[in-house]
């Protein structure tokens, strides 16, 4: 009896709870919305129309019509920032292209492969057979067999191919150029189909990794996406916020402050769109009504903390040591960190842990990474007889990282280390006796 007493008890303790969070749900659903359709604000929503890129769309379709008139259009390289566009206006143009080719009754396909996930030439390979019904396994065939398949399902009949590799740097950094050697030479194997490939690269740069050969038949046409500046990043903002909320939801200098920010930011509208979202949403979570200034400045500071826990976290254990060891000589209000000072902190920590330790040219290797990752800011600068020494810098707030690296199994033993400096014992024996 007792024990029933005991179990009945239980539940009605759960259910006070249980009623607190559908009270809960039931306040916020109550709630004036400040969103009509938050969808349009994310990077998979591709708008009718794409302010600010007329000429680009223009540049396209020229190449691309010549599908319509049953020829093969010439390969393409897309170059531009991330952010700039060029995914949406290759997805809208291909739209438009397919839509047309069944109106005319062309035999004409679009296949959009991003390269971010889809990184080896078996897998691109894999993928574009199975598009034509060829049953290729993850893995296990030869390289060539997996070509063959796709080549004989695509000669099948008469019908232009549009081949999107996005992303198509990484492609190139991880795996080699093979695969687009194969695919830009493909149609002189070819007697009824006919292959456009078209790249799309956030790096400028990526061309000198590839075959001169590879270089000069892919890059049959090049075009850029420059960078939006704030007017252009406004007027997306404009359009987008016309669909993503409701009436009289967002305060005057919202768009405008979220625009400059993203304008600091190589003129990412990706990032602009995400902004405004987080903007909202943060709002949304205060119970506020509109969207405030005050929203958009903690929503930036939430993004850039989100990213620095992402970036953080996916480090190396030695990189993280290096960081560590930058942030715990920041701790000390020290503003003037260099290369020996940072690495001093970092062999103690590596002792501490049980770490190899690396050499101090290797540490600053290191720190040159973190450099471009953007969560430090090393500048070289010149000591005279001295030689050449980096000046370091956090760029990050330097408590949220001391927590995300602390995440970290390995490090959590330094949470109580404390940093101390050999800068001056150095200099005194350098000195004469």
């Amino acid at each position: 009896m007792d024990n029933n007493r005991g179990l009945f008890d239980d539940l009605v303790k759960e259910n006070p709870e249980e009623s607190s969070i559908d009270r809960l749900f039931e306040n916020l659903l109550s709630m004036k919305p400040i969103f009509s359709n938050r969808e349009v604000l994310r990077p998979s929503y591709t708008p009718d129309y794409l302010p600010h890129r007329l000429d680009q769309i223009n540049a396209v379709a020229e190449i691309l019509v010549a599908a319509l008139r049953g020829e093969s259009p010439s390969n393409i390289l897309i170059y531009g920032k991330t952010g700039t566009g060029k995914t949406a206006t290759l997805e809208s143009v291909s739209k438009k292209l397919m839509d047309l080719s069944d109106k005319m009754h062309i035999e004409c396909k679009v296949l959009f492969i991003n390269c971010e996930r889809i990184d080896t030439q078996y897998r691109i390979l894999a993928h574009l057979a199975r598009h034509y019904n060829r049953d290729v396994p993850i893995t296990g065939w030869p390289t060539d067999q997996v070509f063959n398949e796709f080549r004989e399902a695509l000669d099948k009949k008469e019908q232009i191919a549009i081949i999107i590799l996005d992303e198509i740097d990484n492609l190139v950094k991880k795996s080699g150029d093979d695969i687009l050697y194969n695919l830009s030479r493909i149609n002189a194997d070819l007697k009824k189909a006919k292959v456009s490939i078209i790249g799309i690269s956030n790096d400028l740069t990526f061309t000198d990794y590839l075959d001169p050969r590879v270089k000069s038949s892919l890059g049959e046409e090049e075009i850029i996406f420059p960078p939006y500046n704030a007017d252009q990043l406004r007027d997306i903002l404009e359009q987008r916020s016309k669909m993503a909320f409701k009436d009289n939801t967002l305060e005057p200098a919202v768009i405008p402050l979220c625009a400059a920010f993203a304008a600091q930011e190589h003129g990412d509208a990706r990032k602009a769109l995400d902004l405004l979202r987080v903007s909202a949403e943060l709002a949304e979570r205060q119970r506020d009504t509109v969207v405030r200034e005050e929203h958009v400045r903690k929503a930036r500071e939430k993004i850039e903390i989100d990213r620095i826990t992402e970036v953080v976290r996916t480090l190396p254990t030695q990189s993280k040591l290096v960081l560590f060891s930058i942030v715990q000589l920041d701790s000390t209000g020290s503003h003037e960190l260099n290369t020996g000072d940072v690495y001093n902190v970092y062999r103690r920590l590596c002792r501490m842990i049980d770490m190899d330790v690396l050499t101090q040219r290797r540490v600053t290797d290191l720190i040159s990474e973190l450099d471009m990752l953007g969560i430090i800011n090393a500048i070289v600068v010149s000591k005279g007889r001295y030689g050449r020494t980096k000046e370091i810098a956090l760029s990050v707030p330097a408590e949220s990282t001391r927590k995300v690296l602390l995440d970290d199994y390995r490090l959590r033993t330094l949470k109580d280390a404390r940093p101390h400096f050999e800068t001056q014992q150095r200099f005194n024996e350098s000195q004469p006796g």
